[in-house]
């Protein structure tokens, strides 16, 4: 499951068209990620789609969700 709940802006900066997935597990349902628009399953592991201005922003919200990040990726775009 892969979330998409950002768009991608076309810059000229090369830094603002990177995407991270971020593969996270144990996150538990909360106050915090209520407001999510995706559900989380306990029981298993869930992808995230991160641009690279927000990594460590999103880092520290897996991490007050109790969440344990497993593996971060470039997103592969093709052209």
């Amino acid at each position: 499951m892969l979330n998409n709940s950002f768009s991608i802006s076309k810059s000229s900066s090369p830094s603002s068209s990177r995407v991270f997935v971020y593969e996270v597990t144990g996150l538990k349902q909360s106050n915090e990620n209520d407001r999510n628009n995706y559900a989380i399953r306990s029981s298993g592991n869930v992808l995230i789609k991160v641009p690279y201005n927000r990594m460590n922003e999103e880092m520290l919200r897996i991490s007050r969700m109790g969440g344990k990040i497993v593996s971060i990726r470039p997103l592969e775009v093709a052209n």
